[in-house]
């Protein structure tokens, strides 16, 4: 079930992170009183668990320079209470995919996924998954395309919580989890990673020095065999934590959710949900 958990969080990864490139939702938040730049972000994403201090969203975001975030974090919570924060995410999204899907919105396959989808996130469990279970306490939606949405969140959360324990316990810190990310040329590039995630020239270049002297990296900053090990485990483990979802829906159940969300997940890219050259990555 771990490969069909992976495919399937590629077919449904673009419906819930178009919430982090919209101009709507953008546009919400800052109507809300958040600052634009980074605070809607942090402030949206973890406003679920309340007003929290910058040490839990960086540890519960993990690859985020803790640096960047206390720039904005608690200071949003002076400008917007997290209710305020939540509803306007909500209220952007509910736009964002208005424009994206258009008519679609009001489709048969969209309502068809948000119950299965939502019968999905039945599945999930909060113990040790603070991200996820914040987000679980909130109330649904009524509208169906919000329904599908939150219960993407939800899978996505699960999931990003049973990762950052893989990374824990493979002995990878924030940094060195988005750097060795990089190494498997698979996501981002450094250059993109240092500014996405706030990680200047000489952490990067610290951690990378970290790693070669672990022999995780060679001297050029590849994966070693060791390295490529470390990555596999976090994969293996990450997989192995987000299974109970897929579980409880069932095999039939599960591949036509994917069907479902693959052909919404291509309209609303092919709308524009996201700017030239960008596509929901892994995590790292």
């Amino acid at each position: 079930m771990a490969g069909d958990e992976k495919r399937f969080k590629r077919a449904f990864d673009s419906l819930h992170a178009l919430a982090y490139f919209a101009p709507e939702v953008d546009a919400a938040l800052v109507g809300a009183g958040l600052r634009p730049g980074r605070m809607p972000y942090f402030a949206g994403r973890s406003a679920a668990m309340g007003a929290v201090g910058a040490e839990v969203v960086a540890a519960t975001f993990y690859n985020f320079n803790p640096e960047v975030v206390a720039r904005t974090i608690p200071r949003a919570w002076t400008l917007a209470t997290p209710a305020q924060v939540l509803d306007a995410r909500v209220d952007g999204v509910d736009k964002a995919l208005t424009r994206l899907l258009g008519d679609h919105v009001k489709g048969d396959d969209v309502a068809e996924a948000g119950e299965l989808a939502r019968e999905a996130a039945d599945g999930c469990h909060g113990e040790g998954r603070p991200l996820y279970a914040a987000h679980a306490g909130l109330g649904w939606p009524g509208e169906p395309h919000l329904v599908l949405w939150h219960a993407i969140t939800l899978l996505r959360e699960h999931r990003g919580d049973g990762h950052i324990a893989a990374l824990v316990l493979n002995g990878l810190s924030g940094i060195e989890a988005v750097l060795t990310h990089v190494a498997t040329g698979v996501g981002f590039t450094a250059d993109a990673a240092k500014l996405t995630r706030g990680w200047s020239d000489e952490q990067w270049a610290a951690a990378e020095a970290g790693l070669r002297d672990r022999g995780i990296l060679d001297a050029d900053g590849a994966l070693t065999e060791e390295g490529v090990a470390v990555r596999d485990r976090v994969e293996a483990a990450t997989e192995a934590a987000a299974r109970g979802p897929w579980e409880h829906l069932g095999p039939e159940k599960t591949a036509r959710l994917e069907e479902l969300c693959r052909g919404l997940s291509k309209r609303v890219v092919e709308a524009g949900a996201f700017p030239a050259g960008v596509f929901a990555k892994g995590r790292p």
